[in-house]
Parts: C-alpha cells; sequence; structure tokens
C-alpha cells in the first residue's frame, strides 16, 4: 500500500478528527513533505480534506467519495471482502466477471463512480452517473444448485432494503423480482449473472451486481425513467455510499452464508408489496392482466389469470397498472 493509500486509510480511521501532519509521517513512515504530497494528491481526486495550523489534516465529513478505505472503516474487522474501487467502468457486473474468470477469490468486490454500460434486466440499461449513485458487483462461487439462482437476486434485495433504512431511516419495499422502492420509487436494482457447469448443473461462478440511486442527479433522471426512479436521499447532501455499501455487503454476506436455507424468505414476502395487487404480466410483446396471489418457498410469484387459473413465475417483467 502507496503513501497515498495509508495516508487515506489514516484519515478515514479519524474522520472528522485532525491528526498532525507529524503523527501521520509517523505512523505511516515517511516525511512531512510526503504526507504533504499525499494530501495534495487526494484533494486532487476530489477528497476534501480540510488542513488548519498547529492542529493538522482532517477528512471532511461531507467527503463521499467511493474508497475501499471509506467502505472498510464500516466493515466488521474480520470480513471476507476484497474491495476495488474505479472511477468508471463500463459495468462493475461486467468487470466483475473478467475477474472471476481470471480467478478471482470468492468476495472480490468491484465498486465504481460511474458506468458507462450499467446493465439491467435483459435488453435494458441501468442509469449510472458519477457521484450520485452507489454501483457494486460481488464475485461469488457458490455451492447452489443453478436452478436456485433467483435465491441470491433475493437475499441481496433484502439486505439492500434493510442496508438503505440502517442508513437513511427510509422505508424500502421489495418488487418482485430484483428493485427496490423507496416512497414509490425505484432506487435500486440487482442483476445476477454466472457460468455454469453443464454437467454438475451448479455455478463455476456468480456475480452480484446491485445499483442504488443513492442522491438525485444534477440533472435529473433521464425522461424515459423520470416517472418511475428516485433516490434513497431527497438531496445531494450527505456523506452516506460507504457506509451504505458496507452495510449492504455485510447483510448480504450475513444471508449468503446460510443460502440453502433461505432464512431471508419471511422477511422477503413481508416487502414484497405486489402480493395481492392486480398486475400486468409481459411476455414477449404480449401483456396479460393478473393478480399477485402468492410467493413460493423458491421465489415465484403465483398469479391468477382472469380465468382463475393460478401459474408460478420464475422470473419476468410486471407492472401494477393499466396495461
Amino acid at each position: 500500500m502507496g503513501t497515498k493509500e495509508q495516508l487515506l486509510r489514516l484519515l478515514e480511521e479519524n474522520r472528522e478528527r485532525y491528526v498532525s501532519g507529524a503523527k501521520l509521517a509517523q505512523a505511516i513512515g515517511v516525511s512531512r513533505n510526503a504526507v504533504w504530497k499525499g494530501v495534495e494528491a487526494l484533494r486532487a481526486e476530489g477528497y476534501a480534506i480540510d488542513a488548519v495550523t498547529n492542529k493538522g489534516y482532517a477528512l471532511s465529513q461531507e467527503n463521499d467519495l467511493l474508497s475501499p478505505q471509506g467502505i472498510e472503516r464500516f466493515l466488521p474487522q474480520e470480513h471476507p471482502f476484497g474491495i476495488v474501487v474505479r472511477k468508471r467502468v463500463d459495468s462493475t457486473n461486467a468487470e466483475a466477471r473478467r475477474r472471476a474468470l481470471e480467478g478471482a477469490p470468492e468476495g472480490t468486490v468491484i465498486v465504481a463512480e460511474e458506468q458507462t454500460a450499467g446493465k439491467g434486466r435483459p435488453g435494458k440499461s441501468f442509469f449510472s452517473p458519477s457521484a450520485t449513485g452507489l454501483y457494486l458487483s460481488i464475485v461469488l462461487r457458490p455451492s447452489l444448485a443453478a436452478d436456485r439462482a433467483q435465491f441470491i437476486t433475493c437475499a441481496a434485495a433484502v439486505a439492500g432494503a434493510q442496508a438503505i433504512e440502517q442508513v437513511t431511516g427510509k422505508t424500502a419495499l421489495i418488487k418482485w423480482v430484483n428493485d427496490i422502492y423507496c416512497d414509490e420509487r425505484k432506487v435500486a436494482g440487482i442483476l445476477t449473472e454466472g457460468v455454469v457447469d453443464m454437467e454438475s448443473g451448479r455455478f463455476e461462478h456468480a456475480v452480484l451486481g446491485i445499483g442504488v440511486n443513492v442522491k438525485p442527479p444534477a440533472d435529473g433522471f433521464p425522461s424515459e425513467i423520470a416517472d418511475v426512479a428516485g433516490a434513497v436521499l431527497d438531496d445531494r447532501t450527505g456523506a452516506v455510499r460507504c457506509e451504505l455499501a458496507a452495510a449492504i455487503l455485510t447483510r448480504f454476506w450475513d444471508r449468503y452464508r446460510h443460502m440453502d436455507d433461505a432464512p431471508f424468505y419471511d422477511e422477503y414476502r413481508r416487502r414484497c408489496f405486489l402480493l395481492g395487487q392486480p398486475l400486468v404480466v409481459r411476455q414477449g410483446s404480449s401483456r396479460v392482466r393478473a393478480r399477485a396471489v402468492d410467493l413460493t418457498e423458491d421465489f415465484k410469484l403465483v398469479i391468477e389469470l382472469p380465468d382463475k387459473t393460478r401459474r408460478a413465475l420464475p422470473y419476468g417483467e410486471v407492472s401494477t397498472g393499466r396495461a
């Protein structure tokens, strides 16, 4: 770890407290001039660092840049994650998948300030502007059978909803199967992808991606999603992204370790606001009216059609309101 990275870790550990240049230099094992150069390098990257004569340096509370050091500050002392933060990637899922194919260990986490080709459901993109969202993907090597991939997505939905409530105090609900809503607006989406061994029917690896709209974008949401998209914070102030990332990772991992038993089923069902609601189910170019009546133990959505017959959907695109 270089001087700049060690300096950022120390400033994160002492956020809101001033640390003298002499103490920082001693802790890192460099000169005070090297500390000054490190601070200037961090400022050039966008970190807000205050400096006061005879007091030293402090990382501003308003600083909300993502960094491994900032996220790790909120993680348990012992955790399985290897966190990589990128300023810009095509897609955190794509980057995680590339690393998984190169042998990256389970628990490798890719976090980005911005995605240029964020991925949503098949054929759709995920709006991923810089500095206002949280975009992260985790490399997984589950023993789970591939036909239970939905368990990963649903565990992440519960973890994401609980983490949002923990950090922001807002109530978070789940729209089957992979979206999180606050105040009737979509604030997060989840995408699980994987490579499956055809002989065993099990994953060689999987990649779980979570994108969260943390703050309203400066120029607003694009017109095609403006009627449904929202953010977990009401304005652009506040520094919560590192804390939110850590909360999502911690809560997801707690559930991932017990994936086969799906102990999060009741919590998922409680938060699933579609149950009991009239729906429009999209199947290719057709639309079918139905009502959501139940959720199976393996997270299929049970719908009732107008003729009173019922079907269990393993996946699909559904919406409330008129067709």
